[in-house]
């Protein structure tokens, strides 16, 4: 049983294998609140690691696949078959298995972005999802309770008209060509126009940005003018990223995405500055956020702390103030809130969670910053991709 008592939910995984950061992660977040149960899954495209994967998370061995389709094809006609799949594989492999398991009737969770085309992020609005199965996008970092306490503050208009807004997010892990190495997967895959797509760290690390600048201030993007380089000589994808954007309304922002950033862990910053009051949040200290009232001194928001805390933010704090609360606990809270979506029971929660359209607009973002970028950082509206 989930720790509020209702039934487990039967999950497969596709991708995922022994030694992948991002599909343990998922494990981990399927776990964190007992709302899932992983019983099947299609761990990785070599059959002998598939078959190894399995067997040392535990798998019975008749529910160990070397095929997406031949999983979703066997679950859906088991009486005990999975219910939920997580995508955990790369981007160019999202929109095959999404397609298969929503149209057997089983609800999907995919990793970002979507796919690793506009063109095949469009095609999944034209699937008609059997018994109703639905779909979760996993941007994790719409899951940190000061990041909804931030949309609601700006929702409520505490920071009056927005007038700027700067995303960024900056790594160094690929400030060599490590891709090169022959040890390092991971960057060989994001870093491979025919895997990753058409973006590097834009695809990668950018969408991040771009889709928490988007769920925080519900503002529209209207243009880019975007200037994306490959640092690293040899690298085909880009990995830094400078873009101006326009959104309706006449806000202005600013994007940089880096894994060239030398000195950068996982930098991920957002803020946003309206013509009454300013805030500022670091992923890297997720529990505070600083709040400021224009002609007023600058106020340390805390996760859980005395200011009043909206009703999306506080449902999901879940230790006492003061305990740290991050990266895998925010992954958690977009599976612990699907699980509800799932049963029924979804409430608010349903219109926190990323979809598919949020995920098309990401693939939006990226091939018109790519496109402006080969134009000469030539503004480029949303509405001509």
């Amino acid at each position: 049983m989930a720790e509020n008592g209702a039934k487990r939910i039967r999950l497969g995984m596709v991708g995922g294998g022994t030694g992948a950061f991002i599909g343990y992660v998922h494990r981990i977040a399927a776990r964190l609140d007992g709302d899932y149960d992983l019983v099947a899954g299609a761990l990785s495209s070599r059959p002998e690691v598939a078959k190894e994967s399995g067997k040392n998370l535990g798998l019975a061995e008749d529910r160990i696949y070397t095929s997406y389709e031949e999983m979703a094809k066997a679950e859906a006609a088991r009486p005990d078959g999975i219910e939920a799949v997580s995508i955990v594989t790369p981007n160019h492999m999202h929109f095959g298995p999404t397609k298969a398991f929503l149209e057997a009737g089983i609800h999907v969770i995919c990793d970002k972005p979507i796919t690793s085309t506009l063109e095949d992020a469009r095609k999944l609005l034209e699937i008609q999802p059997k018994n109703g199965a639905k779909f979760l996008l996993t941007h994790n970092y719409t899951g940190y309770p000061l990041i909804r306490q931030a949309r609601e503050l700006v929702a409520s208009g505490a920071l009056g008209t927005l007038r700027v807004v700067q995303a960024e997010y900056a790594q160094d892990w690929l400030t060599e060509a490590v891709e090169q190495s022959g040890t390092a997967k991971g960057a060989e895959w994001r870093t491979d126009p025919a895997r990753s797509g058409a973006g590097g760290a834009i695809g990668d690390i950018g969408t991040h940005a771009y889709n928490l600048l988007r769920f925080v201030t519900g503002l529209k993007t209207e243009a880019v003018s975007a200037d994306l380089t490959a640092f690293v000589p040899g690298r085909q994808l880009d990995d830094n990223v400078h873009i101006m954007l326009r959104f309706q309304g006449g806000a202005k922002g600013m994007l940089w995405a880096s894994q060239v950033a030398v000195g950068k862990e996982n930098g991920l910053q957002l803020r946003i500055y309206g013509d009454k009051g300013g805030l500022e949040w670091s992923q890297e200290n997720p529990n505070y956020m600083w709040f400021t009232e224009f002609g007023k001194p600058r106020q340390l928001l805390t996760r859980g702390g005395s200011i009043s805390v909206p009703p999306a933010a506080s449902m999901n704090v879940r230790i006492p103030s003061g305990h740290p609360e991050g990266y895998l606990e925010a992954f958690a809270t977009l599976y612990s809130q699907f699980a509800s979506v799932i049963r029924g029971e979804g409430g608010d929660a349903e219109g926190l969670l990323p979809t598919i359209a949020d995920g098309i607009e990401g693939m939006q973002f990226i091939t018109a910053s790519v496109q402006s970028s080969k134009n000469d950082s030539k503004w480029t509206r949303f509405s001509d991709v």
